[in-house]
């Protein structure tokens, strides 16, 4: 047990989060097991998660039918069905949590995507859910869009713990960043306490490279010496951004300013690496953890990325190593006419319309599942 990697990687300062959740794995012990014995900190759930555990078996049948009976709507039953394993998971991670001071043992929920560029709706759903879940270690969910950036100040001037979700961005990153500075120091003008709110910024990798590689391949196959520096930035873009993006964090929460909020109890707002799980059968499932490990950071991995790096993993801090490499893979990607800000948008935007699609899914999967009990 002491040679798993995963446990490493916690006494290296990094903390594991599953990106899974269902309640078959809080019924079975899976989830406890791999609490005990892989060490994970906390676990991130998302539409697409809940969809695919609905629709998976017979888990939720007993309670889809008893609030059906009740006359709820497919919304309000999935809303339920959430919330009670969203607090289900948190409760076992209360140990960690408290352990830990309130450093680690959080469990996110997200609000509707639907909400996406609605900023009082996602204010009003995350203060719905926030207290509905009635748990010190949740995090609610915000996607970090335009309208995000408003929600992302109130909601941490009220105390509400936020993930932001969808960054691919170094620019919105900053952003995000600062509305969490300007939450805090809005608590504090308002007499409020900041030592209980804990924030992370949720940065996305495969899908960058997945957006970016397809452009590489084309010069690539053009040929020339562009094609071969082309050929040799394959791979690269997600986890350059990321490095990039632990700079500003470095540069943000070591300021004079985050000081002065520091004092009085406030923590930093961590990066959590997301979308870990490789999207290309030619990359090393362990490409998106092992150059980003360092302390005071998270990294979500799927089940599979989670085996993988059990059986395979090198856990060493290498999240400071090649930040200047990175930025001039970065620069190479702008000669060669690739625009990361503007593929970075394109993938926010399909980023919210990957979780619309499958949110309604759900829904539709529960409005199924409570036609067949009815008949």
């Amino acid at each position: 047990m002491d040679m798993n990697p995963l446990r490493h990687l916690a006494a290296l300062g990094q903390s594991v989060y599953l990106d899974e959740l269902s309640r078959r794995m809080l019924r079975n012990g899976d989830l406890e097991r791999l609490i005990r014995d892989d060490g994970i900190h906390g676990v991130t759930s998302n539409p697409a998660i809940f969809q695919k555990a609905i629709a998976a078996g017979d888990d939720y049948d007993e309670a889809i039918g008893a609030l059906a009976r009740e006359g709820r709507t497919a919304e309000a039953i999935f809303e339920a069905l959430a919330i009670e394993d969203i607090q289900a998971a948190a409760d076992l991670f209360a140990e960690t949590y408290d352990s830990s001071d309130g450093h680690s043992g959080f469990v996110s929920l997200e609000v509707s995507p639907h909400l996406a560029h609605d900023t009082e709706g996602t204010i009003d759903e995350a203060r719905r859910l926030w207290a509905a879940l009635a748990r010190p270690n949740v995090f609610v969910k915000v996607p970090g869009t335009a309208a995000g950036l408003s929600a992302i100040r109130r909601l941490t001037a009220e105390g509400i713990n936020i993930n932001v979700t969808l960054l691919f961005g170094l620019p919105r990153y900053q952003a995000v960043t600062e509305a969490y500075l300007v939450g805090l120091e809005d608590r504090l003008a308002a007499g409020e306490p900041v030592h209980d709110v804990a924030s992370v910024a949720s940065f996305f990798l495969s899908r960058i490279d997945v957006a970016i590689d397809p452009r590489l391949d084309e010069l690539e196959a053009a040929g020339g010496e562009r094609g071969e520096r082309a050929a040799a930035l394959r791979g690269q873009a997600g986890t350059a951004s990321a490095k990039r993006a632990f700079v500003i964090y470095s540069e943000r929460f070591s300021s004079d300013r985050f000081a002065a909020l520091e004092a009085r109890g406030a923590r930093p707002q961590r990066l959590l690496w997301a979308s870990t799980g490789v999207k290309d059968e030619r990359y090393s499932a362990t490409m998106y953890i092992e150059p980003l490990i360092g302390s005071h950071t998270i990294t979500t991995m799927p089940r599979e990325t989670l085996d993988a790096y059990r059986e395979q993993g090198d856990p060493k801090p290498r999240l400071a190593d090649g930040l200047e490499e990175a930025s001039r893979a970065l620069r190479a990607l702008a000669d060669l006419g690739i625009d990361l800000d503007a593929v970075t948008a394109q993938l926010e935007d399909e980023g919210v319309d990957k979780f619309v699609k499958p949110f309604d899914a759900l829904l539709a999967t529960v409005r199924e599942t409570m036609a067949e009990l009815s008949g």
